[in-house]
Protein backbone atom coordinates (compact mmCIF):
# COMPACT_ATOMS: atom_id res chain seq x y z
CA UNK A 1 0.00 0.00 0.00
CA UNK A 2 3.00 2.71 1.00
CA UNK A 3 4.39 2.04 -2.42
CA UNK A 4 1.10 1.71 -4.53
CA UNK A 5 0.37 5.08 -2.71
CA UNK A 6 4.20 6.79 -3.33
CA UNK A 7 3.93 5.61 -7.30
CA UNK A 8 -0.08 7.06 -7.26
CA UNK A 9 0.63 10.61 -6.43
CA UNK A 10 3.58 10.65 -9.13
CA UNK A 11 2.04 9.03 -11.71
CA UNK A 12 -0.82 11.63 -11.36
CA UNK A 13 1.70 14.70 -11.27
CA UNK A 14 3.30 12.98 -14.82
CA UNK A 15 -0.14 12.61 -16.31
CA UNK A 16 -0.62 16.09 -15.85
CA UNK A 17 2.61 16.67 -17.80
CA UNK A 18 2.00 14.35 -20.28
CA UNK A 19 -1.25 15.86 -21.01
CA UNK A 20 -0.49 19.52 -20.96
CA UNK A 21 2.73 18.14 -23.58
CA UNK A 22 0.98 16.52 -26.15
CA UNK A 23 -1.37 19.37 -26.35
CA UNK A 24 1.65 21.79 -26.38
CA UNK A 25 3.85 19.45 -29.08
CA UNK A 26 0.61 19.03 -31.58
CA UNK A 27 -0.50 22.68 -31.53
CA UNK A 28 3.46 23.71 -32.15
CA UNK A 29 3.30 21.10 -35.16
CA UNK A 30 -0.22 20.33 -36.25
CA UNK A 31 1.05 16.47 -37.29
CA UNK A 32 0.05 13.20 -35.43
CA UNK A 33 3.58 12.03 -37.19
CA UNK A 34 5.83 14.33 -34.36
CA UNK A 35 3.17 12.66 -31.56
CA UNK A 36 4.08 9.32 -33.36
CA UNK A 37 7.91 9.77 -33.12
CA UNK A 38 7.63 10.48 -29.26
CA UNK A 39 6.21 7.19 -28.70
CA UNK A 40 8.92 5.83 -30.53
CA UNK A 41 11.96 7.42 -29.25
CA UNK A 42 10.20 6.31 -25.81
CA UNK A 43 10.24 2.59 -26.80
CA UNK A 44 13.59 1.95 -28.86
CA UNK A 45 15.67 1.99 -25.80
CA UNK A 46 12.99 0.07 -23.61
CA UNK A 47 13.25 -2.74 -26.46
CA UNK A 48 17.12 -2.32 -27.19
CA UNK A 49 17.87 -2.76 -23.33
CA UNK A 50 15.05 -4.90 -22.13
CA UNK A 51 17.18 -8.17 -22.05
CA UNK A 52 20.11 -6.49 -19.93
CA UNK A 53 17.57 -5.14 -17.30
CA UNK A 54 16.20 -8.15 -16.58
CA UNK A 55 19.10 -9.70 -15.69
CA UNK A 56 20.43 -6.59 -13.37
CA UNK A 57 16.54 -6.98 -11.92
CA UNK A 58 17.26 -10.79 -10.95
CA UNK A 59 20.81 -10.35 -9.60
CA UNK A 60 20.46 -7.20 -7.79
CA UNK A 61 17.84 -5.49 -5.37
CA UNK A 62 14.74 -4.62 -6.96
CA UNK A 63 13.74 -2.08 -4.85
CA UNK A 64 16.96 -0.70 -6.28
CA UNK A 65 15.84 -1.38 -9.75
CA UNK A 66 12.85 0.75 -9.07
CA UNK A 67 14.54 3.65 -7.59
CA UNK A 68 17.10 3.17 -10.53
CA UNK A 69 14.24 4.12 -13.15
CA UNK A 70 12.38 6.80 -10.76
CA UNK A 71 15.70 8.83 -10.90
CA UNK A 72 16.29 8.43 -14.83
CA UNK A 73 12.71 9.54 -15.28
CA UNK A 74 13.36 12.28 -13.30
CA UNK A 75 15.81 13.14 -15.11
CA UNK A 76 14.12 13.60 -18.36
CA UNK A 77 11.61 15.97 -16.69
CA UNK A 78 13.92 18.22 -14.90
CA UNK A 79 15.18 18.91 -18.34
CA UNK A 80 12.44 19.64 -19.88
CA UNK A 81 11.50 22.39 -17.04
CA UNK A 82 14.57 23.76 -17.55
CA UNK A 83 14.45 24.65 -20.86
CA UNK A 84 11.33 26.01 -20.95
CA UNK A 85 11.45 27.56 -17.80
CA UNK A 86 14.24 29.39 -20.42
CA UNK A 87 11.94 29.52 -23.20
CA UNK A 88 13.56 27.39 -25.18
CA UNK A 89 11.95 24.34 -24.91
CA UNK A 90 11.35 23.08 -29.07
CA UNK A 91 9.63 19.75 -30.28
CA UNK A 92 12.90 17.36 -30.66
CA UNK A 93 13.62 18.29 -26.54
CA UNK A 94 10.32 16.15 -25.95
CA UNK A 95 12.26 13.31 -28.05
CA UNK A 96 15.71 12.91 -26.49
CA UNK A 97 12.99 13.37 -22.78
CA UNK A 98 11.17 10.56 -24.34
CA UNK A 99 14.31 7.80 -24.93
CA UNK A 100 15.47 9.02 -21.36
CA UNK A 101 11.98 8.04 -19.78
CA UNK A 102 12.54 4.70 -22.17
CA UNK A 103 15.40 3.87 -20.23
CA UNK A 104 14.33 4.26 -17.04
CA UNK A 105 10.97 2.56 -17.28
CA UNK A 106 13.06 -0.53 -18.97
CA UNK A 107 13.79 -0.98 -15.13
CA UNK A 108 10.85 -0.20 -13.62
CA UNK A 109 8.20 -2.96 -15.37
CA UNK A 110 9.99 -6.27 -14.16
CA UNK A 111 11.08 -4.90 -11.32
CA UNK A 112 7.78 -3.74 -9.81
CA UNK A 113 6.10 -7.06 -12.00
CA UNK A 114 8.61 -9.44 -10.51
CA UNK A 115 8.00 -7.55 -6.63
CA UNK A 116 4.48 -8.33 -6.84
CA UNK A 117 5.07 -12.33 -6.70
CA UNK A 118 7.60 -12.28 -3.81
CA UNK A 119 4.85 -9.56 -1.58
CA UNK A 120 1.41 -11.54 -2.42
CA UNK A 121 0.60 -15.08 -2.33
CA UNK A 122 -0.75 -16.13 -5.62
CA UNK A 123 -4.14 -16.43 -5.05
CA UNK A 124 -4.23 -12.50 -5.00
CA UNK A 125 -1.81 -11.74 -8.35
CA UNK A 126 -4.77 -10.57 -9.77
CA UNK A 127 -6.12 -8.14 -7.54
CA UNK A 128 -2.45 -6.76 -7.08
CA UNK A 129 -2.33 -6.65 -10.49
CA UNK A 130 -5.78 -4.79 -10.61
CA UNK A 131 -4.31 -2.22 -7.34
CA UNK A 132 -1.39 -1.30 -9.53
CA UNK A 133 -3.16 -0.66 -12.86
CA UNK A 134 -5.11 2.43 -10.47
CA UNK A 135 -1.65 3.37 -10.71
CA UNK A 136 -1.78 4.40 -14.72
CA UNK A 137 -5.62 4.44 -14.81
CA UNK A 138 -6.39 6.44 -11.68
CA UNK A 139 -4.29 9.82 -11.99
CA UNK A 140 -5.75 9.78 -15.59
CA UNK A 141 -9.49 10.88 -14.70
CA UNK A 142 -8.14 14.01 -12.59
CA UNK A 143 -4.89 14.46 -14.66
CA UNK A 144 -6.28 16.24 -17.08
CA UNK A 145 -9.01 18.40 -15.22
CA UNK A 146 -6.23 19.30 -12.80
CA UNK A 147 -3.93 20.77 -15.72
CA UNK A 148 -6.75 22.17 -17.66
CA UNK A 149 -7.63 24.22 -14.19
CA UNK A 150 -3.29 24.95 -13.57
CA UNK A 151 -1.82 25.34 -16.53
CA UNK A 152 -3.22 29.18 -16.69
CA UNK A 153 -2.31 29.80 -12.75
CA UNK A 154 1.20 27.99 -12.66
CA UNK A 155 1.80 27.43 -16.48
CA UNK A 156 3.47 24.63 -18.08
CA UNK A 157 6.89 25.37 -15.95
CA UNK A 158 5.01 24.64 -12.80
CA UNK A 159 3.01 21.72 -13.52
CA UNK A 160 6.43 20.20 -14.39
CA UNK A 161 8.11 21.25 -11.04
CA UNK A 162 4.99 19.47 -9.28
CA UNK A 163 6.17 16.23 -11.34
CA UNK A 164 9.56 16.98 -10.15
CA UNK A 165 8.68 16.49 -6.21
CA UNK A 166 6.85 13.58 -7.08
CA UNK A 167 9.17 11.64 -8.20
CA UNK A 168 10.94 12.04 -4.63
CA UNK A 169 8.20 11.42 -2.36
CA UNK A 170 7.90 7.79 -5.03
CA UNK A 171 11.27 7.30 -4.09
CA UNK A 172 10.92 7.89 -0.42
CA UNK A 173 8.13 5.18 0.02
CA UNK A 174 10.07 2.90 -1.39
CA UNK A 175 12.68 3.26 1.34
CA UNK A 176 10.39 2.82 3.77
CA UNK A 177 9.18 -0.87 2.67
CA UNK A 178 10.69 -4.03 2.17
CA UNK A 179 10.58 -5.96 -0.63
CA UNK A 180 11.59 -9.82 0.04
CA UNK A 181 14.19 -11.41 -2.64
CA UNK A 182 12.85 -14.47 -3.90
CA UNK A 183 13.96 -17.79 -3.58
CA UNK A 184 16.10 -19.65 -5.82
CA UNK A 185 14.90 -22.30 -7.82
CA UNK A 186 16.80 -25.47 -9.75
CA UNK A 187 15.88 -23.64 -13.06
CA UNK A 188 16.80 -20.06 -11.97
CA UNK A 189 20.44 -21.56 -11.32
CA UNK A 190 20.62 -23.75 -14.17
CA UNK A 191 20.98 -20.72 -16.78
CA UNK A 192 23.19 -18.29 -14.36
CA UNK A 193 26.38 -17.01 -15.88
CA UNK A 194 27.55 -14.43 -17.91
CA UNK A 195 25.21 -11.30 -18.41
CA UNK A 196 24.78 -12.24 -22.40
CA UNK A 197 23.62 -15.99 -21.66
CA UNK A 198 21.37 -14.65 -18.72
CA UNK A 199 19.96 -12.10 -20.89
CA UNK A 200 19.18 -14.73 -23.55
CA UNK A 201 17.66 -17.46 -21.10
CA UNK A 202 14.26 -14.65 -20.95
CA UNK A 203 13.78 -15.96 -24.69
CA UNK A 204 15.07 -19.41 -24.24
CA UNK A 205 12.57 -19.84 -21.11
CA UNK A 206 9.77 -18.58 -23.27
CA UNK A 207 10.35 -20.36 -26.84
CA UNK A 208 10.44 -23.59 -24.59
CA UNK A 209 6.73 -22.83 -23.41
CA UNK A 210 4.16 -23.46 -26.09
CA UNK A 211 1.60 -21.88 -24.67
CA UNK A 212 3.48 -18.65 -23.04
CA UNK A 213 4.76 -18.04 -26.73
CA UNK A 214 1.36 -19.14 -28.09
CA UNK A 215 -0.32 -16.17 -25.97
CA UNK A 216 2.60 -13.64 -26.69
CA UNK A 217 2.40 -13.71 -30.12
CA UNK A 218 -1.31 -13.03 -29.87
CA UNK A 219 -0.56 -10.06 -28.02
CA UNK A 220 1.80 -9.29 -30.32
CA UNK A 221 -0.55 -9.40 -33.29
CA UNK A 222 -3.31 -7.17 -31.22
CA UNK A 223 -0.09 -4.89 -30.75
CA UNK A 224 -0.15 -4.19 -34.49
CA UNK A 225 -3.39 -3.61 -35.02
CA UNK A 226 -4.10 -1.76 -32.34
CA UNK A 227 -1.24 0.36 -32.65
CA UNK A 228 -2.10 1.60 -36.17
CA UNK A 229 -4.63 3.61 -35.05
CA UNK A 230 -4.47 3.78 -30.98
CA UNK A 231 -1.68 6.65 -31.04
CA UNK A 232 -4.43 8.81 -33.04
CA UNK A 233 -6.35 9.03 -29.95
CA UNK A 234 -5.65 13.13 -28.91
CA UNK A 235 -5.24 14.33 -32.76
CA UNK A 236 -8.38 12.90 -33.80
CA UNK A 237 -10.49 14.49 -31.14
CA UNK A 238 -9.13 17.69 -31.80
CA UNK A 239 -9.59 17.35 -35.41
CA UNK A 240 -13.18 16.63 -34.65
CA UNK A 241 -13.76 19.70 -31.94
CA UNK A 242 -11.40 22.48 -33.50
CA UNK A 243 -8.75 21.78 -31.25
CA UNK A 244 -10.36 21.47 -28.22
CA UNK A 245 -8.40 20.85 -25.16
CA UNK A 246 -11.47 21.25 -23.38
CA UNK A 247 -13.06 18.07 -25.22
CA UNK A 248 -10.21 15.93 -25.31
CA UNK A 249 -9.90 16.67 -21.24
CA UNK A 250 -12.95 15.24 -21.16
CA UNK A 251 -13.09 11.94 -23.34
CA UNK A 252 -9.17 11.18 -21.93
CA UNK A 253 -11.28 11.55 -18.29
CA UNK A 254 -14.04 9.58 -19.33
CA UNK A 255 -11.23 6.39 -20.65
CA UNK A 256 -9.59 7.13 -17.40
CA UNK A 257 -12.43 6.60 -15.30
CA UNK A 258 -13.26 2.97 -16.88
CA UNK A 259 -9.77 1.76 -16.38
CA UNK A 260 -10.60 3.04 -12.65
CA UNK A 261 -13.91 1.33 -12.80
CA UNK A 262 -12.38 -2.00 -14.10
CA UNK A 263 -9.00 -1.58 -12.24
CA UNK A 264 -11.33 -1.43 -8.84
CA UNK A 265 -14.01 -4.52 -9.94
CA UNK A 266 -10.52 -6.72 -10.73
CA UNK A 267 -9.22 -6.02 -7.23
CA UNK A 268 -12.29 -6.58 -5.29
CA UNK A 269 -13.52 -9.66 -7.41
CA UNK A 270 -10.04 -10.75 -8.90
CA UNK A 271 -11.98 -11.51 -12.37
CA UNK A 272 -12.60 -15.20 -13.60
CA UNK A 273 -11.45 -18.01 -11.87
CA UNK A 274 -10.37 -18.95 -15.78
CA UNK A 275 -7.57 -16.22 -16.47
CA UNK A 276 -7.91 -16.96 -20.02
CA UNK A 277 -11.76 -15.97 -19.97
CA UNK A 278 -10.84 -12.40 -19.21
CA UNK A 279 -8.29 -11.97 -22.18
CA UNK A 280 -10.79 -13.39 -24.66
CA UNK A 281 -13.81 -11.59 -23.24
CA UNK A 282 -11.80 -8.42 -22.58
CA UNK A 283 -9.99 -8.09 -25.77
CA UNK A 284 -12.72 -8.54 -27.61
CA UNK A 285 -14.74 -5.99 -25.82
CA UNK A 286 -11.87 -3.50 -26.19
CA UNK A 287 -11.82 -3.29 -29.82
CA UNK A 288 -15.78 -2.82 -30.16
CA UNK A 289 -15.94 0.03 -27.85
CA UNK A 290 -12.48 1.24 -27.79
CA UNK A 291 -12.17 1.37 -31.40
CA UNK A 292 -15.12 0.60 -33.41
CA UNK A 293 -17.26 2.69 -31.46
CA UNK A 294 -15.25 5.57 -30.50
CA UNK A 295 -13.95 5.69 -33.84
CA UNK A 296 -17.76 5.98 -35.48
CA UNK A 297 -18.78 8.84 -32.79
CA UNK A 298 -19.04 12.66 -33.90
CA UNK A 299 -20.04 13.83 -30.84
CA UNK A 300 -19.11 13.53 -27.04
CA UNK A 301 -21.86 11.30 -25.46
CA UNK A 302 -21.01 8.36 -27.95
CA UNK A 303 -16.88 9.18 -27.81
CA UNK A 304 -17.84 8.86 -23.85
CA UNK A 305 -19.45 5.51 -24.04
CA UNK A 306 -16.92 4.23 -25.96
CA UNK A 307 -14.09 5.06 -23.78
CA UNK A 308 -15.89 4.48 -20.78
CA UNK A 309 -16.88 0.63 -21.22
CA UNK A 310 -13.22 0.45 -23.70
CA UNK A 311 -11.60 1.74 -20.68
CA UNK A 312 -13.56 -1.10 -18.39
CA UNK A 313 -12.02 -4.12 -20.26
CA UNK A 314 -8.15 -3.82 -20.90
CA UNK A 315 -7.86 -3.98 -17.49
CA UNK A 316 -9.41 -7.65 -17.19
CA UNK A 317 -6.66 -8.08 -20.12
CA UNK A 318 -3.72 -6.99 -18.81
CA UNK A 319 -4.29 -8.38 -14.73
CA UNK A 320 -5.19 -11.83 -16.17
CA UNK A 321 -2.19 -11.68 -18.39
CA UNK A 322 0.26 -10.49 -15.86
CA UNK A 323 -1.52 -13.05 -13.09
CA UNK A 324 -0.85 -15.87 -15.37
CA UNK A 325 2.92 -15.09 -16.40
CA UNK A 326 3.37 -14.29 -12.59
CA UNK A 327 2.07 -17.94 -11.88
CA UNK A 328 3.79 -19.48 -14.23
CA UNK A 329 6.91 -18.26 -14.10
CA UNK A 330 9.48 -19.12 -11.41
CA UNK A 331 10.14 -15.84 -9.42
CA UNK A 332 13.64 -15.47 -9.66
CA UNK A 333 13.71 -15.60 -13.39
CA UNK A 334 11.14 -13.61 -13.47
CA UNK A 335 13.49 -10.32 -14.51
CA UNK A 336 14.67 -12.16 -17.37
CA UNK A 337 11.36 -13.78 -18.93
CA UNK A 338 9.70 -10.43 -18.13
CA UNK A 339 11.82 -8.06 -19.89
CA UNK A 340 12.22 -10.81 -22.77
CA UNK A 341 8.46 -11.32 -23.00
CA UNK A 342 7.75 -7.41 -23.11
CA UNK A 343 10.73 -6.58 -25.47
CA UNK A 344 8.64 -9.31 -28.14
CA UNK A 345 5.36 -7.94 -26.74
CA UNK A 346 6.22 -4.13 -28.05
CA UNK A 347 8.73 -4.99 -30.96
CA UNK A 348 5.74 -3.60 -33.38
CA UNK A 349 5.59 -0.44 -31.03
CA UNK A 350 8.60 2.20 -32.39
CA UNK A 351 6.61 2.01 -36.09
CA UNK A 352 3.01 1.49 -35.51
CA UNK A 353 2.84 5.17 -33.88
CA UNK A 354 4.89 6.44 -37.12
CA UNK A 355 2.68 4.29 -39.00
CA UNK A 356 -0.77 5.62 -38.11
CA UNK A 357 0.83 9.18 -38.30
CA UNK A 358 1.69 8.71 -41.99
CA UNK A 359 -1.74 7.17 -43.02
CA UNK A 360 -3.54 9.95 -40.98
CA UNK A 361 -1.55 13.04 -42.76
CA UNK A 362 -0.80 11.57 -45.95
CA UNK A 363 -3.20 8.96 -47.22
CA UNK A 364 -6.57 8.74 -45.02
CA UNK A 365 -7.55 12.11 -43.73
CA UNK A 366 -6.52 13.81 -47.53
CA UNK A 367 -8.74 11.00 -49.00
CA UNK A 368 -11.59 11.16 -46.93
CA UNK A 369 -11.60 14.79 -47.13
CA UNK A 370 -11.51 15.39 -51.09
CA UNK A 371 -13.33 13.68 -54.15
CA UNK A 372 -11.64 10.03 -53.96
CA UNK A 373 -13.12 6.42 -53.91
CA UNK A 374 -12.04 6.02 -50.17
CA UNK A 375 -13.95 8.90 -48.94
CA UNK A 376 -17.34 7.66 -51.54
CA UNK A 377 -16.90 4.18 -49.92
CA UNK A 378 -16.49 5.29 -46.29
CA UNK A 379 -17.99 8.47 -45.99
CA UNK A 380 -21.66 7.73 -44.90
CA UNK A 381 -20.02 5.84 -41.87
CA UNK A 382 -17.42 8.66 -40.53
CA UNK A 383 -18.00 11.59 -42.74
CA UNK A 384 -16.13 13.45 -44.80
CA UNK A 385 -14.85 16.40 -42.33
CA UNK A 386 -11.39 17.00 -40.35
CA UNK A 387 -10.62 13.90 -38.47
CA UNK A 388 -12.61 11.47 -40.65
CA UNK A 389 -9.73 9.89 -41.99
CA UNK A 390 -8.51 9.00 -38.54
CA UNK A 391 -11.67 7.61 -37.40
CA UNK A 392 -11.69 5.10 -40.38
CA UNK A 393 -8.56 4.28 -39.15
CA UNK A 394 -10.19 3.70 -36.20
CA UNK A 395 -12.86 1.30 -37.26
CA UNK A 396 -10.91 -0.97 -39.51
CA UNK A 397 -8.38 -1.76 -36.95
CA UNK A 398 -10.82 -2.48 -34.33
CA UNK A 399 -12.71 -4.62 -36.72
CA UNK A 400 -9.57 -6.56 -37.10
CA UNK A 401 -8.92 -6.61 -33.80
CA UNK A 402 -11.86 -8.38 -32.82
CA UNK A 403 -11.09 -10.89 -35.69
CA UNK A 404 -7.82 -11.90 -34.49
CA UNK A 405 -9.19 -13.02 -30.55
CA UNK A 406 -11.70 -14.62 -32.30
CA UNK A 407 -9.62 -16.86 -34.39
CA UNK A 408 -6.86 -17.41 -31.80
CA UNK A 409 -9.90 -18.65 -29.46
CA UNK A 410 -11.16 -20.95 -31.99
CA UNK A 411 -8.07 -22.55 -33.38
CA UNK A 412 -4.98 -22.16 -31.19
CA UNK A 413 -6.11 -24.91 -28.61
CA UNK A 414 -2.92 -23.94 -26.80
CA UNK A 415 -3.14 -20.69 -25.79
CA UNK A 416 -7.05 -21.15 -25.03
CA UNK A 417 -5.84 -23.84 -23.16
CA UNK A 418 -2.54 -22.45 -21.26
CA UNK A 419 -3.85 -22.96 -17.90
CA UNK A 420 -4.48 -26.21 -17.94
CA UNK A 421 -0.97 -27.38 -19.19
CA UNK A 422 1.29 -25.51 -18.26
CA UNK A 423 2.37 -26.04 -14.42
CA UNK A 424 2.07 -23.42 -11.91
CA UNK A 425 5.88 -22.47 -10.60
CA UNK A 426 5.45 -23.37 -7.04
CA UNK A 427 5.20 -27.15 -8.44
CA UNK A 428 9.02 -26.46 -9.00
CA UNK A 429 11.56 -27.96 -7.05
CA UNK A 430 13.11 -25.52 -5.10
CA UNK A 431 16.52 -25.63 -4.67
CA UNK A 432 18.55 -26.07 -1.64
CA UNK A 433 20.89 -23.51 -0.07
CA UNK A 434 23.61 -25.10 2.27
CA UNK A 435 24.06 -22.55 5.41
Amino acid sequence: MIVWAGQLISVLASSMTQFALTIWAYQETGSATALGIISTAFLVPFLLLSPIAGVMVDRYNRKLMMMVSDLTAVTATAGILTLHAFGILEIWHLYIAAVINGLGNTFQWPAYSAAISTMVPKENYSRANGMMSLVESGPAVLAPILAGMLLPIITLTGVLVIDVITFFLAIFALTLVHIPQPEKTVEGQAESGGMLKEALYGFKYIFARRGLFGLLIFFVVLNFVIGISISLFSPFVLERTNQSSEMLGIVTSANAIGAVAGGLLIGLWGGFKRRMTSIFLGEALTGLFLLVIFGLGRSLPVWIIGVVIGGIFPIFTNGASQAIWQAKVAPDVQGRVFSARRMIAFSVGPITPIIAGLLADYVTEPMMLGDTWLAGAFGWMVGTTPGSGMALQLVLTGILYMAVVGFTYAFIPHVRNLEDELPDHDQLQKLEIQP
